[in-house]
């Protein structure tokens, strides 16, 4: 008999498989696509061009999960980016990155360039919380007497021991950044447009809000506690895509025996007595297990695979409400030849980085609301890697290709409009975008793949496009993520975990939702 079987073999499904094998447990793993990833996977898209399809940069990758993998040794290497991030602008540009950014934004502002080693420290107290606590179960609000209490009262107490230590200022910091918009954050802090679009920027990736949504300084907030290659708040690219990323944990799973099928999708969670007892496959066969991990979506395991009769009526209603939709509109386009910007023409370390078309705060403010009122902006934000510049690999010599990731759109169309319909619309859009910053762009593209929120919900799972599985609101975070109550990687049904970024600490490459529900199934195999 298979002890645990998992649903899905993104990456956090492989991350938790690795962890149960590695502890001597028979794993199997079920995979709907034909290819192991999930949504970090590489796919060739134009002849001869390849690229990573839906994630597409690295930061976020836990380092203790690397090394427990030894990713590296199974093929995996992470270069970081020469510069991160560049900002075109009608007045000049704004280039980032170590070394650059203080005479950068000096340009346009010295006082603001004056603070920023005060807000880049500022800024890493409060994210060296939350690395703390990445890897951490969060505590969980649970039913019954004080013995059941007392294992999450002490998570409570450690979680508090851990926020004493930081001062005054940092506290104060803490409730802003999770409570304020990023835009008011930013303009407490300076005055220059390009800095704070910049920074802004990452408080609406993914995100489908304004930069003046209250709680988006949280969003910026987990876009900086990453790393590449033990530098902080680096961003990095994976050789060969994001699909080396899981292509590594693959091989790191099999050497430690783990079965992996693709092509495979589960159509049903089995349950007996209320209690998680196996899967149906799409072809049929049933398979049982002492544990199901779901590293699905949470509203896909609880609202598609599962017996709704199974699940207590107040759950089933907040997994009805949880909130998913990030507005994304992810597309891969295959160059003859590099663009040239009109702030910066020629070729330089600047191509290297993430280059955000969305000159000020009040630009994509601009375009959450034509979003929400037309189905798309009409001025759109666009974020553009070229990783091909770092990795020959993806391109043919002298070719080369680009990830846009780009907003707002709405995550459903409305007026009986369907994605389907608008895509390429949509598509022409994005590239007249880039074009209009970069003259000559639009005919450089040989060819593009492109997935607007229905096909990353199609192809990914990924409801709504979202690339976080579900929002990372202040309501479905930590204990709370997905709902309160079952924030702890365990499901209302007995032998039933999740393993995905519907649980803490929620979106972003981590594998850290996959390593935590490890820990939580060992446990409970452990009381057994």
């Amino acid at each position: 008999m298979t002890d645990v079987v998992i649903i899905g073999a993104g990456h956090n499904g492989l991350v938790c498989a690795f962890y149960l094998a590695s502890a001597g447990l028979k794993v199997r793993v079920l995979e709907t696509r034909d290819v192991v990833g999930g949504a970090a996977v590489t796919e060739s898209f134009h002849p001869g061009f390849r690229n990573s399809v839906a994630s597409y940069t690295v930061s976020l990758l836990n380092p203790k999960i690397i090394a427990d993998l030894e990713l590296a040794r199974h093929g995996l290497r992470i270069v970081e980016r020469r510069a991160a991030n560049f900002l075109p602008r009608e007045d000049g540009y704004l280039l980032t990155g170590e070394g650059r950014t203080r005479d950068g934004v000096a340009k346009f502002s010295q006082r603001d360039a004056d603070r920023l080693d005060a807000y880049d420290a500022r800024l890493e107290a409060i994210a060296d919380v939350l690395r703390a606590v990445i890897l951490e179960t969060p505590p969980n609000m649970v039913e019954g007497g004080i013995s059941a209490a007392i294992p999450e009262l002490l998570k409570s107490a450690g979680l508090g021991r851990r926020l004493s230590r930081l001062d005054v200022t940092a506290r104060r910091d803490l409730l802003a950044l999770f409570s304020q918009s990023a835009g008011d954050w930013l303009d407490g802090w300076f005055e220059c447009d390009p800095i704070k679009a910049v920074l802004g920027f990452d408080g609406v990736v993914g995100n489908y809000a304004s930069p003046y949504t209250p709680g988006s300084a949280y969003v910026l907030l987990h876009h900086v506690f990453g790393e590449v290659n033990g530098r902080k708040g680096a961003w990095g690219h994976a050789i060969g895509g994001m699909g080396a990323i899981t292509q590594a944990m693959a091989a790191a799973c099999r050497e430690k025996g783990v079965e992996i099928q693709t092509g495979q999708g589960v159509a049903e969670i089995l349950t007996t007595q209320g209690k998680a007892t196996g899967v149906v496959t799409r072809s049929g066969e049933v398979i049982t297990a002492r544990a199901i991990v779901s590293g699905a979506h949470p509203k896909i395991t609880f609202e598609r695979l599962l017996d709704p009769a199974v699940l207590p009526a107040d759950f089933r209603e907040r997994i009805g409400r949880y909130r998913s939709g990030s507005g994304t509109f992810r597309m891969n386009v295959a160059l003859s030849e590099l663009p040239r910007f009109t702030a910066l023409p020629e070729a330089g370390d600047h191509l290297t980085a993430g280059i955000i078309i969305a000159p000020d705060l009040a630009y994509m403010d601009r375009a959450f609301l034509d979003a929400r009122r037309d189905g798309w902006s009409r001025e759109p934000i666009v974020e553009m890697l070229i990783p091909s510049i770092l990795d020959d690999s993806l391109a043919p010599e002298g070719r080369h290709v680009a990830s846009l990731f780009c907003q707002h759109v709405a995550p459903t169309l409305g007026g009986g409009r369907s994605w389907d319909d608008c895509r390429e619309t949509v598509a022409d859009l994005m590239i007249d975008t880039v074009d209009r910053w970069a003259p000559g762009f639009k005919a450089s593209v040989l060819g593009r793949q492109v997935k607007s929120p229905l096909d990353l919900e199609r192809d990914f799972g990924l409801i709504g496009g979202d690339i976080f599985h579900g929002a990372l609101s202040l309501d479905q975070l930590f204990s709370a993520r997905p709902v309160l109550g079952h924030g702890a990687y365990r499901s209302p049904v007995p032998s039933l975990f999740m393993c995905g970024a519907g649980t803490h600490p929620g979106g972003g490459v981590t594998g850290a939702p996959g390593h935590n529900a490890a820990r939580a199934v060992l446990k409970d195999f452990r009381r057994r």
